[in-house]
């Protein structure tokens, strides 16, 4: 009886144990409603302050509601001039895209003539143009990429907590 008694406690202790789960700060760059960069402490971060020459490189240490702490510094918000960061849009995926449209209607074309109908690989000046066209376009649409983010008006850098419409939790350090 005392082996069954122990036994549905520990059951009990067991299931009724509350999920942990790690909340935790997070710094956002926004435009508008879109979130372009967020942040957690201990990562990196490269920046520049309104009137300063260098950029500083550093990590995120602390999250204050209207600053950061990187390193042993604090920075307001309102001080932060750039934040560099490379950012994909939409032309890059459209580049993305292109190019291996480019390439794949070259390389389904010519196995369409060898394999299909037994021809050798000849270049079909149609074809040819059409995919080198598509990749040339495509190519410096998908390798451009904007490196920084100037802090002007329509971009807000602000620090979010669970519960926030603009938070993410990290699955990554959950535990069940």
């Amino acid at each position: 009886m005392k082996i069954i008694v122990v036994a549905l406690v520990m059951l009990s202790l067991v299931l009724a144990r509350p999920f942990v789960v790690y909340g935790q700060k997070q710094l956002v760059l926004l435009k508008g409603e879109k979130v372009l960069l967020r942040l957690s402490p201990g990562d990196d971060i490269v920046f520049k302050i309104k009137g300063g020459d260098s950029r500083i490189n550093s990590y995120v240490n602390n999250l204050f509601d209207t600053a950061v702490m990187v390193h042993q510094l604090i920075v307001p918000f309102r001080k932060i001039d750039r934040i560099y960061f490379k950012h994909k849009n939409f032309a890059n995926r459209i580049g993305g895209l292109l190019v291996v449209g480019g390439v794949g209607y070259f390389l389904i074309d010519q196995f369409n003539t060898v394999v299909v109908h037994g021809e050798k690989a000849t270049w079909n000046e149609n074809v040819g143009t059409a995919s080198i066209i598509m990749t040339g376009v495509g190519l410096p649409m998908m390798l451009i990429k904007k490196k920084s983010q100037r802090i002007k008006p329509g971009y807000t850098l602000m620090t979010v907590e669970e519960g926030s419409p603009f938070y993410l939790p990290d699955l990554q350090r959950m535990q069940f």
